[in-house]
């Protein structure tokens, strides 16, 4: 009987140990890919690396000089849990009701959106409105909401656009990265009607799933038990769940015309995420697939192609 009781306080000290190791595995990546900090892990990641071509047009691409050489009016508002976020709105050169509204991406300020947004002010006329989301920029916020808290936060922004520029505002919403994935979340929620399509280049399906893609790509680790400990972190640092955080399951229930885009040769947010998307819209929806564009690229490699399926969809919508 001794040596059963000896294996049961040995069993139950390892348990103790693993759970306790795991809780601190939770932290870490809660801490490296949640908590509002310096990202050193994805510096040099590979995944990341873009042609040169690319590179140039981000880093020096007269969009910059263009961005700067603009007067945006500066917008603060309060999230609904007391969040000062920040905002930036350029009203178009002649008068017009329609407005294009941007998200930004993971780790992204909100003037990086001006790389498309110098072609819908100067080529399309609209109204430009683009913010720093949640834990971005010069918003507040400690953690990355991932598009889910920002999904609501874009509904109070559409809210007050529509209030200062009136009733008849027909409104596009274009994001990138994880920009996408809070304008596909947002899609779920009850829009008002001005809001009359969405852009999104190179989304994810959920946060899990993308979690669940990069351990095992650049940790080469397994989606269980992390997800879940990291997952509850969350929870109780940030308010929400990576399975709760679901692009998918909120463009199941949209209403509003979804055109889909994405680098056949994403590495970092595979193709296969948009393809799911796509196929689970309840609205309308279209999707075009880049040869040769890696994440986030397809803008800068294909940018003819881009612009011309870009208007067709806005066509359609927004005459």
């Amino acid at each position: 009987m001794k040596w059963k009781k000896h294996w049961k306080k040995i069993v139950t000290g390892i348990i103790i140990i693993l759970l306790i190791i795991d809780a601190l595995v939770g932290l870490f990546f809660y801490n490296l890919a949640i908590e509002r900090n310096v990202k050193e892990f994805l510096n040099g990641n590979a995944d990341l690396e873009v042609s040169a071509e690319t590179l140039d047009v981000l880093l020096a691409g007269d969009w910059r000089d263009w961005s700067r050489e603009q007067d945006f009016e500066v917008w603060e508002m309060e999230s609904n849990d007391g969040l000062k976020l920040k905002g930036y709105y350029l009203g178009a050169k002649e008068p017009t009701n329609k407005t294009v509204v941007f998200a930004h991406g993971y780790l992204g300020r909100a003037n990086d959106m001006s790389l498309f947004g110098e072609h819908y002010y100067e080529e399309l006329g609209y109204n430009m409105f683009t913010a720093d989301l949640r834990g971005h920029g010069e918003s507040e916020g400690d953690y990355i909401g991932f598009g889910w808290h920002d999904r609501l936060d874009l509904v109070d922004w559409i809210d007050r656009i529509i209030a200062n520029l009136g009733s008849d505002t027909e409104i596009v919403l274009h994001g990138i990265s994880m920009g996408a994935a809070a304008v596909l979340m947002a899609s779920g929620e009850e829009l008002p009607n001005n809001v009359k399509a969405i852009v999104a280049d190179s989304p994810y399906t959920t946060v899990n799933d993308l979690f669940a893609y990069q351990l095992d790509r650049m940790f080469h680790l397994p989606a269980f038990p992390i997800l879940p400990t990291t997952s509850l972190v969350t929870n109780i640092r940030a308010g929400y769940t990576l399975k709760e955080a679901s692009a998918l399951e909120q463009v199941r229930k949209a209403e509003i015309p979804i055109l889909y885009i994405h680098g056949k040769s994403d590495t970092f947010v595979p193709t296969v995420m948009t393809k799911e998307l796509y196929e689970n819209t309840k609205s309308d929806a279209e999707i075009y697939l880049y040869d040769d564009a890696n994440h986030g690229e397809s803008f800068v490699k294909h940018r003819e192609s881009y612009i011309t399926v870009l208007h067709s969809f806005l066509d359609k919508y927004i005459p």
